[in-house]
């Protein structure tokens, strides 16, 4: 019965479960990083207070986000990106990323949406459709009614689309 003890199971699922873990804290941290160029204190940076709590939230560790707050002046200079897409049944899309490099991560998230069926749309085509709240968040304006089908492919490209490392943040109008 080699191979089927407790822990062989276990290691299976934390494996996985740490991979997914890892990859929200440094989404968390890169969210920190640039949030804290403006100004590195919580206390008069109301961004990096919302991006803080959003962190703590997730269950980043205290230390993860003292460390990005003192790295933030020492890092690469970190860009914000949104990108506009129009999925299935031409629901809306908007993904926001961080990114050293924003040129890379472009041409990455076109590549998957097109894998995706997804359509890569020109600044400023889908963001009229929402609304940024005062966390940071965005918000559909006008939301759109589509097929079960429809939701279950927009569902599937969310999850692709979240194992990208640069992407922080996908809205949809659904």
């Amino acid at each position: 019965m080699s191979g089927h003890n407790k822990w062989s199971k276990i290691k299976h699922k934390k494996a996985a479960t740490d991979a997914k873990k890892s990859i929200l804290f440094s989404k968390h941290i890169a969210a920190i990083s640039v949030a804290a160029k403006e100004n590195p204190k919580p206390e008069a940076n109301t961004t990096l207070r919302a991006v803080i709590d959003r962190a703590k939230a997730d269950n980043v560790p205290n230390i993860n986000i003292e460390n990005a707050l003192k790295k933030a002046g020492e890092q690469k200079d970190l860009k914000d990106l949104i990108i506009e897409a129009y999925g299935p049944e031409s629901a809306a899309i908007l993904i926001t990323a961080i990114t050293d490099n924003s040129n890379r991560t472009i041409a990455e998230i076109k590549k998957l949406l097109s894998n995706l069926r997804a359509k890569f749309a020109d600044p400023g085509s889908v963001l009229w459709a929402f609304d940024q709240n005062e966390d940071k968040t965005w918000r559909a304006k006008f939301p759109q009614p589509i097929s079960k089908e429809g939701t279950k492919q927009i569902q599937k490209m969310i999850s692709a689309l979240e194992e990208h490392p640069d992407i922080q943040n996908i809205y949809t109008n659904i």
